[in-house]
């Protein structure tokens, strides 16, 4: 078991709150009153979630974008953000890139803290969120004989990371500037039977669904919409592209475009099947803290 696992197993023991949906989704879904709200938060740490010398408005813009993924995740419309910042170098270039983000989704800071220190900058983000459909859809509602899909291609943000780190002219935006699918997800509350973001690889969050619903799913690799063939498996296994990844009913009619690319299966002995081979464990299938 990873640190990160272990650690996250300790913490379960401490978010009995239904909230807290046990760790296992996305977000939280707290009620409170009459409302639905969805909370998340995530870190970008330097040298491992963006490149040593990146321009900080696009980590401050990948920041809030990545915090809206999680959001997009579970249908929801976004209500504000909290920032956590670590003081550094560019922090002009942060506050601009962060003003483009916030007023590109058209949500608002509300808060945070600022502080100072030594060795590689970390940032974190709160981002609140409003249901707009209600069950919330989690990752554990997968039903065998349902459908796999996913919104777009995967692997446009390894090209754009290997383009950064290699100082190449080759286009890095989706890898520094992803983009939230919130407008998708919304559409998408009201039909799936679970969802989730591809954040650390579409083997490794496929995975995680197939787990978490208790089932097994079975991908055609040649289905996956992928930004180079020749190098499909890589692209199935790297992160940070926030495509959705969803299940569906059969003959469930979308409004979105969209690909099918597995099928949810009673489980078997596996809970992921790459082109009929057995995956059975979570190891190499993507990114993952040591």
């Amino acid at each position: 078991m990873s640190r990160e696992a272990a650690f996250i197993a300790g913490l379960r023991q401490l978010a009995s709150h239904p909230a807290a949906r046990n760790l296992d989704d996305d977000c939280a879904v707290l009620e409170v009153g009459g409302e639905t709200l969805i909370l998340t938060h995530d870190m970008l740490v330097e040298g491992t979630h963006y490149l040593p010398g990146a321009d900080m408005a696009d980590v401050a813009w990948k920041l809030v974008a990545t915090n809206l993924s999680d959001l997009a995740a579970k249908g929801a419309e976004p209500l504000g953000v909290l920032l956590g910042h670590m003081l550094g170098d560019n922090d002009a270039a942060f506050l601009a890139g962060l003003a483009e983000v916030l007023a590109h989704y058209n949500v608002p800071l509300l808060g945070g803290d600022t502080v100072s220190g030594t060795g590689p900058r970390a940032h974190g983000l709160t981002a609140i969120g409003r249901a707009t459909y209600t069950p919330v859809p989690t990752r554990s509602g997968a039903q065998n004989g349902d459908g796999l899909w996913i919104t777009g291609p995967v692997g446009d943000a390894m090209l754009g990371f290997e383009a950064l780190r290699d100082g190449t002219s080759a286009d890095h935006t989706a890898y520094s500037r992803p983009m939230a699918l919130l407008a998708q997800g919304q559409a998408l509350a009201p039909l799936v039977t679970a969802m989730m973001d591809v954040s650390d690889g579409l083997l490794l969050d496929a995975f995680r669904l197939a787990e978490a619903s208790g089932v097994s799913i079975a991908i055609e690799s040649e289905a996956v919409p992928v930004a180079d063939v020749a190098r499909r498996l890589d692209c199935l296994r790297w992160g940070d592209d926030y495509q959705l990844l969803f299940t569906l009913p059969p003959r469930c009619r979308l409004a979105i475009s969209a690909t099918r690319i597995g099928t949810v299966e009673a489980r078997g002995f596996a809970p992921l099947f790459l082109d009929g081979e057995p995956l059975v464990n979570a190891e190499g299938l993507g990114f993952q803290h040591g």
